[in-house]
């Protein structure tokens, strides 16, 4: 992921993908970060050099975020609630072939863990590099899979599928018939294989149309974006008018500010003294500040962590991806150092982007006009790092996410008759007093 954020985010708003499960960021930390387009990191690591794991998240769904849980860094998952439908997102990252067997069970016994933890009503649905094959074909497990994998099963792929038959649930990928090149997940050198997989419970597959690999793109090196469609069955609910806000900060300026009073004035009919009907007064007042000072689009703001992502770095990005693209489909030498080459020269773009656009940042702080906008940037980092924006549900004694009104009603009713009904400490001890005092009598 390092130096990779902004350009994550572009696939995902150019390919249209909502959630992205990512594996071996390498990034150490467990917090969360905007990337850039509107979208947002949840991950975790506790070393820079191997492993790691994060959910990328769409902007629209970051206020659904209810709960993160970050087991290690090969694990994690987030639950979202989508209009009434609570969906778990888990990305995992399994050990590699040569890893010992008891690293290999650690990671199975978390991912268990987790999916015993969600409610049977919960979708879920998994995105992982497993590291391994489950093959082609599916004699013995039609229940769990289809049949188009890639070549033949390993043992790694074997604990796939038996974890599919503990968990009741379907492996994705396999169930779509497409050509080779959009079923394999991995290539380096001469190798092509299949090790990254999307899992849902079989109750849930009829809700998935569409699932394959997503070829052409550079961000990774070797690893492949495998995509589905999923459709969720959601109740309708109203969504809510975005607010347009009058522009009342142009008031700083002298001449706005000298114009609003005229307008003002000759609104309220020459009047030097304000009339005493306030109500009235104040509408007066809003409608001359929105015709003199405007009011905001309403729309979300630039993004203040990628500003410096500029047209130099798109284009460098773009023809790293076609040098990418050339490759795959001719694999010489020429081709390999052409993208190579390329790929150190969209790190020097973004490099110099970004030094550029901080001294300019920092150049712009230095003045008083400045100082506000730092303490701004400060409350940005600081919503941005936040796993939840807002408790928007409550939950049931057994931890159980509810979501029709009845059922909160009648929680909070519990909750209310427990709490003025439970004594407290203080009143245990008087009241213990008062029986010894009684028996000491």
């Amino acid at each position: 992921m390092t130096g990779k954020g902004r350009e994550l985010a572009d696939v995902m708003e150019r390919r249209k993908v909502d959630i992205l499960c990512v594996q071996e960021t390498r990034w150490k930390g467990s917090k969360a970060r905007s990337i850039g387009a509107g979208f947002k990191l949840f991950y975790y690591g506790v070393d820079s050099k191997r492993n790691g794991v994060g959910v990328v998240l769409k902007e629209e769904f970051v206020r659904n975020v209810l709960e993160v849980k970050r087991v290690s860094d090969r694990v994690m998952s987030l639950k979202l609630e989508i209009e009434g439908v609570m969906l778990n997102v888990v990305s995992g990252y399994a050990p590699q072939v040569g890893c010992e067997l008891e690293e290999k069970e650690r990671f199975w016994s978390e991912l268990d863990e987790v999916m015993e933890s969600i409610p049977t009503g919960e979708r879920v649905v998994i995105g992982a590099d497993f590291n391994g094959h489950v093959g082609e074909g599916n004699t013995g497990d039609e229940e769990v899979m289809g049949k188009f994998g890639v070549k033949e099963r390993n043992l790694e792929g074997q604990m796939v599928v038996d974890f599919a038959k503990r968990m009741d649930m379907g492996v994705v990928n396999t169930y779509f018939q497409k050509r080779e090149e959009h079923r394999v997940t991995y290539k380096s050198g001469g190798r092509s294989t299949q090790v990254d997989y999307i899992l849902c419970r079989r109750g849930n597959l009829k809700e998935i149309s569409d699932c394959k690999v997503v070829v052409g793109e550079s961000v990774a090196r070797q690893h492949r974006m495998v995509v589905c469609r999923m459709t969720l069955m959601v109740c309708k609910t109203k969504r809510s008018k975005i607010e347009k806000k009058t522009k009342w900060w142009k008031l700083k300026k002298e001449e706005c500010c000298e114009e609003f009073r005229q307008k003002l004035r000759q609104a309220l009919g020459g009047q030097v003294v304000l009339p005493d009907d306030w109500e009235t007064t104040a509408e007066v007042i809003r409608e001359t500040g929105r015709k003199v000072l405007g009011v905001s689009s309403g729309r979300r703001k630039e993004d203040k962590e990628t500003w410096w992502w500029n047209e130099e770095v798109q284009d460098s990005i773009q023809r790293k991806r076609l040098a990418k693209k050339k490759w795959d489909m001719d694999r010489t030498e020429e081709n390999r150092q052409e993208y190579k080459e390329l790929q150190r020269r969209v790190k020097r773009e973004v490099s110099k982007a970004k030094q550029k656009a901080y001294e300019e940042l920092y150049t712009r702080l230095d003045t008083r006009e400045g100082e506000k906008d730092l303490y701004r940037l400060a409350r940005q980092r600081d919503r941005d790092g936040k796993d939840v924006q807002q408790v928007r549900v409550i939950k049931d004694r057994d931890g159980r996410v509810l979501t029709s009104e009845e059922s909160v009603q009648r929680r909070w009713k519990e909750y209310f008759e427990e709490l003025m009904n439970e004594e407290n400490e203080r009143e245990k001890k008087s009241r213990r007093g008062e029986l010894c005092g009684t028996e000491s009598r």
